[in-house]
This record gives structure tokens, C-alpha cells and sequence, in this order.
């Protein structure tokens, strides 16, 4: 690895980080920049999860010292996701090459008509219990997450955001601090099934780590500075400007 593509990693890094804990879809930014590096997607695939587990750990730390913190609670969400991380990771790493751009763009598609068609009121207040339907629904949500995140992880905040707001009924920093610890439970499993059934490049994916550590640690901050308002503005931008990408480039 030559000093500049190190360098451009690690910029990049600082931009995924605080995207993907305000909002989601920080690795938009950082597999296609893997792959114009010359990586192949699945071995980008791969690389990206060294990233993001340093990365939900700086935020949770910093979740934890502004007093924004239920472990246990986090725990119990997080093993929901781990059968469907398992089967996710298992068929991410059978990706090859071409089918790794159609199944990127199709999935991303999805996403963007989620997004623009689906409502953005909960439909749990917060502080109601759950009944035994909406947990059992939250829960089968939560399998579905940990596929996609084992999968391709790409744009897995726009999934899991919805899921712990609506069905959960969680205000968006809460939402955000539940998931930075759900997505680092489920990263360590893909990570390992990654490592042992394709290439990682690890000195690669260690300079774009400590980019996604640093905005990591700035998204948590201003997540819990600024309050749910500002993540809505986030959101809202980040969610338009994938879009207009998907749409136009």
C-alpha cells in the first residue's frame, strides 16, 4: 500500500464514520473507493468490516460517557441479529466480481424506494411496553438486518434506523446509540467468516479504521450535542444525495 492510498482511506474514513453514525451509508463511500483502489468487491466487501468495528466501538464509548447507554438492552437487540449476520456473511463471501455490482445496485434501489415511499412516524411511543406480536415482529426485523448487514452491510443504518424507530419506538438518539453497539455484535462474526473465506487486506482496511474511528467518535458527539433534530437534517441530506447518486450517476 502506497502513502497516498493510505491517506485517501483515512480521509474517507472521517466521512463514513460520522455518516454512518448520524445516519447510515458511510460505506458508499468507502467500498467504491476500495475498489477504484483495485480491490475486488467481495475482498472490499471483506476489508470494509475492519472499519467498522473500531469505528461503533469509539461511538460507543462515547454514547457511554455522555450517560446515553443500556447495555444490556443493546445486548439482547444485537443477538437477534447474529443467525441472519451467520447466513449473510456465509453468502457475501460467494459473491464474484460482476454479480457483487448487480446485487450492490439492486439492494441499493430497494433501499432509496424504502426511503422515499416509506412513512417516517413510529408506530410505538416511546416508553410503551412492547406487546408479545411487535417484539416477536421486532425481533424477525432484527434476523433481517443482521443478513443484510453480514451480507454487504452498505447502507444498513437505512434499515436498521426504521426498525428500532417504528416498531421499538425509540427517538433517533437513542436509536443511534442501540445501533453503533447492535452493528459491532454482528461485525465481529462477519468479520471472522470474511477473514476465513476470502482475501482481507488488513493494512488497508487498518488506515481506513482509524478514519472511521475518528468520525465515529464526531458522529456519536453531535448526535448527542444536537439532538434528534440535527440527525433528521443528516439524514434527510445524506438520504437525498445517495438518490440523486443512484438515479443520475
Amino acid at each position: 500500500m502506497e502513502i497516498w492510498q493510505g491517506l485517501l482511506l483515512f480521509v474517507t474514513g472521517i466521512a463514513a464514520g460520522f455518516l454512518n453514525v448520524m445516519a447510515g451509508g458511510g460505506s458508499l463511500l468507502t467500498v467504491p473507493v476500495m475498489v477504484f483502489l483495485g480491490m475486488p468487491g467481495p475482498v472490499a466487501n471483506g476489508t470494509n468490516r475492519i472499519a467498522i468495528l473500531p469505528q461503533n466501538i469509539a461511538a460507543i464509548a462515547t454514547f457511554f460517557r455522555r450517560g446515553r447507554a443500556e447495555f444490556r438492552y443493546s445486548l439482547r437487540l444485537a443477538l437477534c441479529t447474529l443467525p441472519g449476520a451467520v447466513a449473510g456473511a456465509l453468502a457475501g463471501t460467494r459473491l464474484e466480481g460482476v454479480w457483487f455490482d448487480r446485487t450492490l445496485a439492486v439492494i441499493m434501489l430497494a433501499v432509496m424506494i424504502i426511503t422515499v415511499f416509506g412513512k417516517n412516524r413510529p408506530t410505538q411511543r416511546e416508553g410503551d411496553p412492547l406487546s408479545r406480536r411487535r417484539l416477536a415482529a421486532g425481533c424477525l426485523a432484527l434476523v433481517g438486518v443482521g443478513f443484510y448487514g453480514g451480507f454487504i452491510q452498505v447502507g444498513v443504518g437505512f434499515i436498521i434506523m426504521p426498525v428500532l424507530q417504528r416498531i421499538f419506538g425509540m427517538d433517533l438518539v437513542r436509536v443511534n446509540m442501540h445501533k453503533v453497539f447492535i452493528v459491532s455484535v454482528y461485525t465481529v462474526v462477519a468479520l471472522i467468516i470474511f477473514s476465513v473465506r476470502v482475501e482481507v487486506l488488513w493494512l488497508m482496511g487498518l488506515s481506513l479504521a482509524a478514519g472511521n474511528t475518528l468520525g465515529g467518535w464526531l458522529g456519536a458527539h453531535t448526535s448527542v450535542s444536537r439532538g434528534e433534530k440535527t440527525i433528521k437534517i443528516v439524514l434527510n441530506v445524506v438520504l437525498i444525495a445517495f438518490i440523486i447518486k443512484l438515479l443520475f450517476f
